[in-house]
């Protein structure tokens, strides 16, 4: 017989989503401000006004939630739709190679500008923690996963000449990476910049003019 003292699935659905978020939240603002080291669980535990316990329920461990972080992160205004689906959505609407060129350069100003302090806690507990090391490989492959398939947008659309679906993925990937916009926007490269490189690297090297 059912509780019901309980609220219904779609309200406890809701409820758990909610609370989730703010362990998310909670997450990554001690990650950027004392490091991954510098971060417990107890004290994400505080910042949401959660138990231990329901961290470990609704996100998992402390790499876990580094995880969690970055794809917050990742998807920004879109969250909980994960990145790869809305990409899909975008990058299908484009009917020319350029197009799908002008997706990507926007993508990477939008997302690097989000997720680029997040990267630098991953690349620096990856050091020291191997459960981190492993979100970070994984973290890579799927980016690569992902390009593949905006690889064989390309493809559909006309370009990438020579280049297999697998070494056009790898420029994007290269060329896209997070750990390069954080290092040219610290030198002084403004957004624009890096939005104008990318375009016109991709546009180049990917056939797609």
């Amino acid at each position: 017989m059912p509780d019901s003292t309980l609220p219904p699935p779609s309200l406890r659905e809701a409820q758990a989503a909610l609370t989730r978020r703010r362990i998310v939240d909670a997450a990554e603002r001690l990650f950027l401000s004392d490091g991954y080291v510098g971060s417990s669980i107890a004290a994400v535990a505080t910042g949401a006004g959660v138990s231990i316990q329901t961290i470990y329920n609704s996100v998992g461990n402390k790499a876990a939630l580094l995880s969690a972080v970055l794809d917050l992160a990742a998807s920004g205004p879109a969250a909980p739709t994960p990145v790869p689906e809305f990409m899909a959505e975008r990058v299908g609407r484009a009917g020319t190679a350029a197009e799908v060129v002008a997706v990507l350069a926007e993508w990477f100003v939008e997302v690097n500008a989000r997720t680029s302090g997040v990267w630098v806690v991953i690349r620096q507990a990856a050091a020291v923690d191997v459960e981190v090391a492993a979100v970070q490989r994984r973290r890579d492959e799927q980016r690569l996963t992902n390009y593949r398939r905006a690889a064989a947008e390309l493809r559909k659309r006309g370009a990438l000449g020579e280049l297999s679906d697998a070494q056009a993925a790898a420029v994007i990937w290269t060329t896209g990476h997070p750990e390069a916009y954080r290092t040219l926007t610290d030198l002084g490269w403004t957004p624009e910049d890096y939005h104008d490189l990318v375009h016109t690297t991709l546009t180049g090297a990917l056939r797609a003019g």
